[in-house]
């Protein structure tokens, strides 16, 4: 499949872009767990079939030290033992909140979330789940590939 446009030709798509960027480092920090995020960025990338998000969270999370076991099993969380009760939450969350055409975010899941997570982490969670839906979208309109991200490229482009 080779890409469709390249976003960053388009110079109103570019702008979009590196704010896109820039709203994802203001996510970063104490909030919220960076191995939490990573997850959640890694399994909407696997529901929504993004190449390029997937092979950038891959990257970006075994760079963090996240261990490839754990990377291996984000597809299949409900069925391993690797993942805490929070992170399950977390990973609930990301997958109700990308598939809300199904059913929307469960009662039962925002329990679990509100359970594990303060008022901050909850509002970095929810930004962080909506964000990687859009980006994912973006490159799977466009046929953006996968494969060519080196860790703190995205750090990079914001700039």
């Amino acid at each position: 499949m080779e890409p469709r446009f390249n976003l960053f030709d388009s110079p109103t798509a570019a702008k979009v872009a590196k704010r896109f960027f820039n709203v994802a480092s203001a996510l970063e920090g104490p909030a919220l767990p960076r191995a939490v995020r990573e997850l959640v960025e890694l399994r909407v990338s696997q529901i929504n079939n993004c190449g390029f998000c997937l092979d950038m969270h891959t990257k970006e999370a075994a760079a963090a030290g996240e261990s490839a076991l754990r990377l291996h099993l984000v597809a299949a969380w409900r069925h391993t033992t690797v993942f805490t009760d929070a992170e399950r939450a977390a990973l609930a969350l990301a997958e109700e909140g990308t598939l809300l055409g199904d059913r929307g975010v469960s009662d039962e899941t925002w329990a679990e979330v509100r359970k594990h997570y303060d008022d901050d982490q909850v509002g970095t969670l929810v930004c962080v789940v909506s964000l990687i839906n859009a980006a994912t979208r973006m490159n799977v309109i466009v046929h953006n590939q996968g494969g060519s991200y080196e860790p703190g490229m995205s750090a990079r482009l914001a700039g």
